[in-house]
């Protein structure tokens, strides 16, 4: 392993465990509190709304720091920006993420994170574990052989 390559692995694990610190004091692992803050007509809990209103000017600064770079700070090459297109695909995944965070009250970060400290999202993992699987597989299904999910760089 290259020096560069635990570069990488201490960036990426101070990342995460800055996200992570950041769920849990904000109180986004207690399902609770997010389904909470979903019903609105009912016993209402903002506490979501200032999540959002601290992350997305955060992560907006960020986006255009990274927009001044070519790569990254371990001197990787940064992907290009996301499409902008709003397609049937992205309109569908957008319905079944919100879907599965209005019934459960838990999204991917959080849920790991109540797996690891409280063992009780292990249905909800283990479900999205296989919607993912199943995702890659009908991806891989409704692709040219040239365009494989083998041939695609990770």
């Amino acid at each position: 392993m290259t020096a560069a390559d635990i570069l990488r692995l201490r960036i990426a694990l101070a990342a995460g465990l800055l996200f992570g610190l950041g769920l849990a004091v904000s109180g986004m692992v207690n399902p609770a509190k997010v389904l909470g803050f979903l019903d609105i007509f009912g016993n209402w809990d903002p506490t979501l709304a200032g999540v959002m209103a601290t992350a997305v000017p955060v992560t907006a600064l960020f986006y255009r720091l990274a927009a001044l770079r070519d790569t990254s700070l371990t001197g990787q090459p940064l992907p290009p920006p996301p499409a902008r297109l709003i397609d049937r695909k992205l309109v569908t995944g957008a319905l079944l993420f919100g879907a599965g965070w209005g019934m459960v009250g838990l999204c991917p970060g959080p849920a790991l994170e109540d797996l690891v400290l409280n063992g009780r999202a292990w249905i909800f993992v283990a479900a999205m574990t296989a919607g993912m699987a199943a995702h890659r597989w009908w991806s891989g299904r409704s692709r040219a052989p040239a365009a494989s999910m083998a041939q695609v760089p990770e």
